[in-house]
């Protein structure tokens, strides 16, 4: 009898298509004729774009750079390109021999001896040749890296912009001015920069990606110079051979040579089939991928045991030749990426827009009108300067920064992300559909009570009286019998009903003891297994040693239990059985599944009734009322017993043939005999109420999905919060509800045909009413089960995904995804729970999908995010931290736009229209914007909440964006206002205090600021606006001082978010002061940025003349936030940011 391990799955990189060998035949067969034509057209000349485009270099490359063909050419050329890797591994996979060998054959081919395995020496020979066993990382190549990283996003616009500079040095500056070339070098270094950033998120979230895919087996067992050791699977080589047994994972890709006969191997995660398949020696197919003697990488061993010998290793595996695929499919971006896009996108149209026009009013107007005040080198730097400065360059730092800070922050949490985006997006989701056992539960079932046909039973009683029917007889037994055989013995003296729930439970199983705790008491014992079958091992154990017993016994078959047909059977013969040596079967599984199949049950004496309708309804009613009294999972354990006859033994000469038992099997599932209905519980974790409270109080809906029976699931359900309610409604008030929906809508539809069109709008108005009030209504509680989906229709979802507290029960994965897709519909951002392969399909349907850390590899491979400590409240910090770092970004935007935007575009504005020299040289602007406010913005995205942050819904992403209306406001009408009228202030001011020159003077100046104007020459000019141009620029940085303050918070007042001391005091802030300081003097202070780039040394006063302005604009928002919160209806509330 073997053993399942539970929660051990290969991972999710493993997956494949079902029938995977079929498609790339047929794949195979359809591009080679494709290739053919295709080979046979010559390229002509006017094909070179087309060439580039095809060929998956080129292809590469340029698409990151910018898009060469429509969403839909693109889908096609990369489904071409995946079905020609295909094929070409198909071809690769139809010449390997391994599974069409005979044993001796396969030993022959890979040098290896069945009874030493492979020699120390030859085993450093093959590492040489073959490598270790380890996949090369599935990336895109280099070079398409490095395009995306240096010519995606923003860069390609800074590329543009870097040439023009080029161009306005040489050729077209007349005279060249190095300024222009300097600046080029400068973006240059902007790119870099940002490229730098953009590499380093990728390889923080690939580094993510690489513990999760660690989580490998340590060791495996293979025979080498005649012993058997254990190996770490990176060591193996072709021609080892392993061992596996129960629960192990295939670490390589094997041709078996010897198996058990209930061996049973889960491809799940391989080919996705759910149903387990049958190992043999034997070759049953000539295609390599369906064959049953080939164990291929990931594979699990649910059952039994067996020896292979490894012929692939590494990316020679099949699975490794699928890895090295190079599929070009993009990842969905999530909700973050969406929104900085957006912004992003939107600034640059606008910067776009400005710039062009600036552009034109020189080719227009300067031009023509004030010839000799613009050449057309300084026309396009000033175009091309607005297009650089407009995008917040320290934007995608500060936030790469933040998510890497707050990813490990989580990680402290025992919560892994896998993407670092993922944050934000837990910071939407309003809803929550968890499995039951496991994630709600503890995951330790017990049993509680067994019913037989006449009576009820306490587990502890049941023990007590088969623990002393034993020790009464134990007298009997004769001495000189063997161990196994006094073992028998006593069994036999346990009460015939009693034994029969022992030999069930303990047989139709796939648990076992840890084998290192098998001594100690059954309550201290380590169980591994799933939990259900952990509490039937633990009662079996009770009743009689189970180590002692489990020799008598041979098992022919086990049909695992599948979470469609809610059964699990296992064929087994008892070996010292001298009055029947016939083959008996085991079934347990839902109640509702098997009574049709039973006609027998057993009553506590151990004498067998038929079963009748009466005893069906006491059986229900008995699983009905253990349901709800209790929260008890219901059982049902039957079994039929098989003559040794031929006649009455349908496995008879059949018993070496795994495929003809599974058959035989199948076809006797009818005639059981109930032999009784245990009834177990599984307590919630301590933690799930107090949390799930938590969610409701934040908005989040939390729904129990599982697969257990309705009012177990309710019951279990209200010990964890999820149903508060007393009333809980069913179908049939879901069906009501959606009736008299329906039935008003239909009235005022009628209604509508008899009135003017004015009061068909009224009426519409009033439909919208009626139908939310019912809507409204049904906020209640709702327990529904799997078979009544079936038949629902839209409006039924509409009103089923509108209840605030909701139990699905009975659910099949399908449903499961069904359910989330429907919540989707309706505008819910759902997160999911899941720990084994049914559940991908939900987890790729929800927006962020949740693993469980004792769940299966392949779940958590597929998750976005990781419980290590299966701690269900810690998903409180991680939803808390991506609501925190959205209304944080907003603070970091509110802080960099007006500066980038406002304040930089202004200079720029007055230059061409009012004939000013610039205020701002396009140097400084692209200082402040990467440099000086990169500290700020990264201190501000970690600042402490505002308010309680789970005390307030989520944030619907279509309806509350990044940006709005009200947020401009705030940044360009409000601060951007004042920061740009204080920098002009300032330039203005110095021109008066070091140059004598009065603001008339500089209005409307145009061509006149030259050589000879006031009396002042070409130098003299050319050096009053460089200190004055750095004046303003001191003064803009100043006033982001008062700026950082003032974007902490949104209606606060800066001294209820104390910044310096107290649960709000983030001193950070504070070093971003004299960093900003240092960073205005190295550019203004330095000579050679003073010759190149043409700043000027800051007078002293003007380090200090902008304070108080700082001061006023703290002083002018305090007066805004005060009015917010003391007239929250008025005009200052509805346009606060």
């Amino acid at each position: 009898m073997g053993f399942q391990v539970a929660d051990t799955r290969p991972p999710a990189r493993a997956r494949t298509n079902s029938g995977l060998a079929v498609r790339l035949a047929a794949e195979y067969r359809t591009l080679s004729i494709q290739v053919g034509e295709n080979e046979a057209r010559a390229p002509k000349r006017g094909d070179l774009t087309r060439i580039l485009q095809s060929s998956g270099w080129w292809r590469s490359v340029l698409n990151e750079i910018v898009p060469l063909r429509t969403a839909h050419e693109q889908h096609e050329t990369d489904e071409q390109q995946r079905n020609a890797a295909m094929a070409k591994v198909a071809a690769q996979l139809r010449t390997l021999p391994f599974h069409k060998d005979t044993i001796k054959e396969i030993h022959e081919r890979l040098r290896t001896s069945p009874v030493l395995g492979l020699e120390s020496h030859e085993i450093t020979r093959l590492h040489t040749q073959f490598g270790y066993n380890v996949w090369r990382r599935p990336s895109r190549i280099h070079v398409a890296n490095l395009a995306r990283w240096f010519f995606g996003g923003f860069n390609r616009f800074l590329w543009v912009a870097m040439i023009v500079f080029w161009l306005c040095w040489k050729p077209i500056g007349n005279p060249p001015q190095p300024g222009n070339m300097a600046l080029a070098i400068v973006i240059i270094f902007v790119i870099c920069l940002q490229a730098l950033f953009s590499a380093w998120q990728e390889w923080i979230t690939k580094r993510a990606m690489h513990s999760i895919t660690n989580m490998m087996p340590t060791e495996t067992t293979v025979l080498r110079d005649g012993v058997t050791t254990r190996v770490p699977p990176v060591d193996l080589v072709p021609g080892d051979i392993v061992y596996l047994h129960t629960g192990d994972r295939a670490p390589a890709d094997m041709r078996l040579v010897d198996v058990s006969m209930d061996l049973l191997l889960d491809r799940s995660a391989v080919s996705g089939a759910l149903e387990p398949t049958i190992g043999v020696v034997e070759c049953t197919s000539a295609n390599y991928l369906e064959t049953c003697n080939i164990v291929m990488t990931g594979v699990h061993v649910t059952q039994g045991r067996c020896r292979g010998i490894v012929v692939a290793t590494g990316d020679k595996t099949v699975l490794g030749r699928i890895n090295r695929l190079k599929t070009k499919k993009r990842p969905e971006k999530t909700i973050l990426q969406i929104e900085v896009y957006r912004l992003v996108n939107g600034l640059t149209t606008l910067s776009l827009v400005v710039g062009t026009i600036f552009v034109i009013l020189w080719a227009a107007w300067l031009r023509t009108s004030f010839p000799g005040f613009m050449s057309v080198s300084d026309a396009l730097a000033n175009g091309v300067g607005v297009l650089v400065t407009f995008v917040p360059g320290s934007l995608p730092i500060s936030l790469t920064l933040a998510l890497t800070a707050i990813a490990k922050r989580m990680q402290r949490h025992k919560v892994l992300i896998k993407n670092l985006t993922t944050v934000e997006t837990l910071g939407t989701v309003n809803a929550i559909c968890c499995e039951k056992t496991g994630t709600l539960t503890q995951r330790r079932m017990a049993v509680i009570h067994v019913a037989y046909a006449d009576s009820e039973h306490a587990m502890d009683d049941l023990v007590c009286d088969a623990v002393a029917t034993l020790e009464l007889n134990y007298h009997q037994m004769r001495p000189q019998h063997t161990v196994v055989r006094r073992t028998m013995t006593s069994i036999k003296y346990l009460p015939v009903a009693a034994r029969r729930l022992f030999e069930t439970a303990l047989l139709c199983n796939s648990a076992s003891f840890d084998a290192l705790t098998v001594h100690m008491p059954v309550h201290e014992r380590i169980v591994v297994g799933d939990a259900t079958d952990c509490a039937l091992l633990r009662m079996a154990d009770e009743i009689f040693p189970v180590r002692e017993a489990l020799p008598a016994y041979r098992t022919l078959l086990t049909i695992p239990f599948s979470i469609r047909s809610r059964w699990m059977l296992s064929v087994c013969v008892n070996q010292l059985d001298e009055d029947n040596g016939g083959p008996f079967m085991v079934v347990k599984g839902a109640p509702e599944r098997l009574l049709s199949k039973c006609t027998s049950i057993q009553d506590s004496s151990g004498t067998v009734q038929p079963l009748d309708k009466e005893r069906r309804r006491q059986i229900e009613a008995t699983q009905h009322r253990w349901a709800t009294d209790y929260g008890c999972r219901v059982l049902l354990l039957c079994r039929r017993d098989f003559g040794p006859s031929e006649s009455a033994n349908p496995f008879a000469d059949i018993e070496d043939s795994p495929a003809l038992v599974h058959a035989a099997a199948t076809e006797s599932m009818h005639g059981l005999c109930a032999v009784g209905l245990v009834g177990m519980v599984d307590p919630p974790r301590t933690e799930i109420p107090s949390t799930v409270d938590t969610f409701r109080n934040a908005g989040i809906r939390v729904f129990m999905v599982t697969g257990d029976y309705a009012p177990t699931a309710a019951y279990v359900a209200r010990q964890c919060h999820i149903i508060t309610g007393n009333t809980v409604d069913g179908l049939d008030e879901v069906l009501a509800r959606t009736e008299r929906a329906s039935s008003d809508s239909e009235n005022l539809l009628v209604m509508t045909d008899n009135t003017s069109s004015t009061e068909n709008i009224e009426l519409d108005n009033q439909a919208d009413i009626d139908s939310q009030q019912t809507l409204a209504d049904t906020r209640g509680a709702l327990v529904i089960s799997g078979p009544e989906l079936h038949e629902l229709q839209d409006e039924h979802w509409d009103v089923i995904t509108s209840y605030e507290e909701i139990v699905f029960a009975r659910i099949t994965p399908e449903q499961k995804q069904q359910i989330v897709e429907e919540l989707r519909a309706r505008d819910s951002y759902v997160a999911v729970t899941g720990d084994d392969v049914p559940d991908l399909g939900a987890m790729r349907a929800a927006h962020v999908s949740l693993a469980m850390g004792n769940g299966s590899e392949v779940v958590k491979e597929a998750a976005d995010m990781v419980l290590l400590d299966n701690n269900f409240a810690s998903l409180v910090v991680a939803i808390e931290s991506g609501r925190l770092v959205f209304v944080n970004l907003k603070k970091v935007i509110v802080y960099l736009l007006p500066m980038t935007n406002m304040s930089e575009i202004m200079p720029s504005l007055l230059n061409v229209v009012l004939g000013l020299p610039i205020p701002l040289s396009t140097f400084l602007m692209l200082v402040i914007n990467t440099v000086s406010d990169v500290w700020a913005s990264v201190v501000l995205i970690d600042e402490e909440p505002e308010n309680d942050i789970m005390l307030s819904p989520p944030r619907n992403p279509k309806k509350e964006g990044l940006v709005n209306v009200r947020f401009f406001l705030q940044a360009y009408g409000f601060i951007g206002l004042i920061q740009s009228l204080t920098g002009h202030i300032m330039f203005f001011l110095c021109l008066y205090m070091k140059g004598g020159i009065a603001p008339r003077h500089v209005f409307l100046a145009f061509n006149k600021w030259t050589d000879g104007y006031l009396g002042k020459t070409k130098e003299e000019l050319a050096y009053l606006v460089s200190i004055a141009g750095s004046s303003h620029y001191m003064a803009l940085v100043i006033m982001q001082w008062g700026n950082m303050f003032v974007a902490r918070t949104r209606t606060r007042s800066i001294f209820q978010q104390n910044p310096f001391w107290g649960p709000t005091r983030n001193l950070k802030l504070l070093v971003a002061i004299p960093i900003s300081v240092c960073v205005a003097l190295f550019f203004n202070e330095i000579g050679w940025f003073n010759s190149v780039f043409l700043t000027g040394r800051i007078p002293v006063q003007f380090f200090f003349i902008p304070i108080p302005f700082a001061f006023a604009l703290i002083a002018c928002d305090e007066i805004r936030k005060l009015l917010v919160r003391s007239y929250p209806k008025s005009i200052f509330a509805k346009l606060a940011w």
